[in-house]
């Protein structure tokens, strides 16, 4: 068995790894000093019990447990924390741990907690058919190969037509962070959402590449359309990710020994070189739908949320592409969209200003008034009365 001790107190990590050597030689025990460096160590390992401490720098333990909760189901957390608050026990409990512990931890609590949930392990591998584990280490073993592979590495003797196999009709999926901060996080999101979402709509499997870039296969089931297919990765993403990001799912494809060459071309091209039905001109005509139904809709509540749903794009991305195609912010575009038509509608006498105020999109007649004098110096009335 694996385990991996986190926390950020060099003292308590090596304690704890000489307590857990001496106690158990069988395990293997890691330790590591921060969640982004037991991200990386998640990725690379099969950990079967981690032990994570719930406060530290940057990110802390109950972030690493809600990405983990997908994707590794089969993993035991026990929680030690010097904090016995009720709130953060009674969260690490809903993110499914093991075990809560208030430091200090004494040795032979740390044994005892060890050997339960080495005795609950074994009993789970009881329960696994020998169909199972072999499914469960291939899963491991595919995605450190294909990962290998892709990248033009030596697999040894893995025979790759077992994917081939599996996959005889599939799409890429490809994910690009727009962002350099906590890649190793974000990552294990997308992972995590993109799994589950491709076992609901058939089967496949994504890894990390290098740098920003993640890549999956994926296989759909018969009654699985490509575009609700798209449409819902897209949405789960949004509701996980809050940095800008870009996904492409790639055409129909049927030569898995073509993937190495359509991740060269996309790295070398771009995007827009993995789907090739989909013009260089995509993100213009994005923002022009965008800016279609702003304008049929401005009166109504019009989020940033909302408009980047209807062109099927990541909200903090729709909005860096909004301005560099416009010109000028989302929100102040919707703003001046609606200031130019309420003058317009002030010309009207027979409407009040409340009136035009709701037309334009405000059901606050303050908030409107603001909104107006900061544009134009004046009130709407103020304006009104100066049109005669």
């Amino acid at each position: 068995m694996n385990i991996l001790v986190v926390d950020d107190e060099r003292s308590i990590r090596d304690g704890f790894k000489r307590t857990l050597d001496k106690a158990y030689p069988h395990m293997n025990v890691m330790t590591a000093e921060s969640c982004q460096e037991a991200i990386i160590v998640l990725l690379s390992e099969r950990i079967h019990i981690l032990l994570l401490d719930i406060m530290m720098p940057a990110m802390d333990g109950l972030e690493l447990l809600a990405a983990l909760r997908e994707s590794h189901l089969s993993t035991k957390v026990v929680i030690i924390s010097a904090h016995s608050k009720f709130a953060y026990a009674q969260e690490a409990l809903r993110l499914g741990v093991k075990d809560y512990v208030v430091k200090p931890v004494g040795k032979e609590p740390l044994i005892k907690i060890i050997s339960m949930l080495e005795n609950e392990w074994i009993e789970e591998m009881r329960d696994l058919s020998e169909k199972d584990l072999i499914h469960l280490n291939l899963n491991y073993l595919r995605e450190a190969v294909f990962r290998r592979w892709v990248r033009g590495l030596d697999i040894g003797r893995f025979d790759v037509s077992r994917f081939v196999e599996s996959h005889p009709r599939f799409h890429l999926v490809f994910v690009q962070l727009d962002t350099n901060q906590d890649i190793s996080l974000k990552h294990f999101v997308i992972e995590n959402v993109l799994s589950e979402w491709f076992e609901m709509n058939g089967n496949g499997f994504i890894v990390s590449l290098e740098g920003n870039i993640l890549v999956g296969v994926v296989t759909l089931r018969e009654d699985t359309g490509i575009c609700s297919f798209e449409e819902g990765a897209r949405k789960h993403l949004d509701q996980c990710l809050k940095v800008p990001y870009q996904m492409v799912v790639s055409r129909l494809l049927t030569d898995f020994h073509s993937i190495p060459d359509e991740i060269k071309n996309l790295q070398l091209t771009g995007f827009s070189a993995l789907k090739k039905d989909v013009p260089a001109s995509k993100n213009d005509e994005t923002i022009t739908i965008a800016l279609q139904y702003i304008r049929g809709h401005f009166q109504d509540t019009l989020s940033l949320e909302k408009v980047a749903s209807i062109v099927y794009l990541n909200p903090i991305y729709f909005s860096q592409l909004f301005k560099q195609k416009t010109g000028i912010g989302y929100k102040d575009y919707v703003t001046q969209l609606r200031m130019e038509r309420a003058k317009e509608l002030l010309a009207n006498r027979g409407l009040r200003v409340t009136d035009v105020a709701r037309l334009v999109g405000y059901d606050d007649l303050r908030h409107f008034t603001q909104v107006f004098r900061k544009n134009y110096h004046c009130t709407p009335t103020e304006y009104r009365n100066e049109l005669t």
